[in-house]
């Protein structure tokens, strides 16, 4: 061994809790930078509507921080990434891969607050849930250094499930191809959210620089003051640009068919619950069937009585909105 090279040893234990406190610490606290860019959305949004909207979210954000209570009920398919130093020596008896999934297992059971599994065993089969969020979805890299870089992400299945994959021509638009394809995801999606775009490579490359792309700060509106400096910059102003002008609310169907609340709030929509009791399905645990007790609960009709959607409706009265809107400030 080069003599000049540090080593730094991991125990197991430690690596272990560090994976389990990080999950339990993502469930409740939003990212500064997403608090800030919804609060300055906030502020510079007309609509009063929209404007409630967020507000609900900020709201709902600060109650999950102070509560420490999950911010959404989906709490989400585990991702890691992996930075392994090869100057690092693990105390450790399991493989890596196994001490990470004990550090999910600890965080989603732990007895303060549980955490919603939603892992399947035999997925193609018997469909049985694992009870504990286990396996993680996990992605190793090593590196130089003595030291681990762990970044952890808990996606929900309604985003997670909304992951498009195109093989796009040389002379075809990225910018046309996101736009056409944003309004295909409906609203599940929980609107705000972030657009994760992986370019070139492989399939699988692509796909892995999109989930990767999501640990970036939310920059936008700096970018939008100092200006673009190259193409990807000026392409992520045109997608932003583009995308809002499609009129998609930040709403989503919520604990009933015809009811739908503000994605995101989803504690601060659980404080207007005076009572439950489960009524079908008990061996599902969280995801049995509930009768509920409300008192001034923060939701709308989704669906009339005639069938009506609000989630086609909605975006076609905002589009025309917004392009009214636009021509005035022509």
């Amino acid at each position: 061994m080069d003599k000049g090279r540090q080593v730094s040893v991991i125990r197991e234990d430690d690596f272990i809790d560090s994976v389990a406190d990080a999950l339990q610490f993502i469930s409740y606290y939003h990212p500064p930078d997403f608090v800030q860019a919804v609060h300055k959305a906030w502020e510079m949004e007309p609509n009063p509507a929209a404007k409630d909207a967020m507000a609900q979210i900020l709201i709902n954000s600060r109650l999950c921080a102070e509560g420490r209570r999950p911010i959404c009920q989906d709490t989400g398919i585990v991702t890691v990434f992996l930075r392994i130093g090869m100057d690092i020596e693990w105390d450790a008896r399991l493989p890596v891969s196994d001490t990470v999934n004990e550090g999910v297992r600890r965080a989603y059971t732990h007895r303060d607050n549980v955490l919603r599994a939603s892992i399947l065993r035999d997925p193609a089969g018997a469909r049985k849930n694992t009870g504990d969020n286990t396996p993680a979805v996990i992605h190793m890299q090593l590196v130089p250094g003595n030291t681990i870089d762990v970044r952890v992400a808990a996606k929900g299945g309604g985003s997670e499930n909304k992951a498009r994959l195109a093989m796009l021509n040389p002379s075809d638009s990225i910018r046309d191809w996101v736009v056409n394809t944003v309004p295909g995801m409906g609203a599940g999606w929980c609107p705000p959210g972030l657009l994760g775009i992986g370019i070139g490579g492989t399939a699988e490359k692509a796909t892995l620089l999109a989930k990767e792309s999501l640990f970036d700060p939310i920059d936008i509106q700096a970018l939008r003051r100092c200006g673009p400096s190259n193409r990807v910059e000026e392409l992520r102003l045109e997608l932003m640009d583009a995308v809002n002008r499609l009129g998609i609310e930040a709403i989503r169907r919520h604990g009933a068919v015809y009811l739908m609340a503000v994605g995101g709030a989803a504690y601060l929509v659980s404080r207007a619950i005076t009572a439950a009791r489960v009524v079908a399905f008990p061996e599902l645990g969280m995801e049995a069937v509930y009768e509920f007790e409300v008192k001034d609960m923060p939701v709308s009709v989704a669906v009339d009585t005639q069938g009506v959607s609000v989630h086609k409706t909605g975006p076609e009265y905002w589009r025309a909105a917004i392009e009214e809107q636009a021509l005035e400030l022509i």
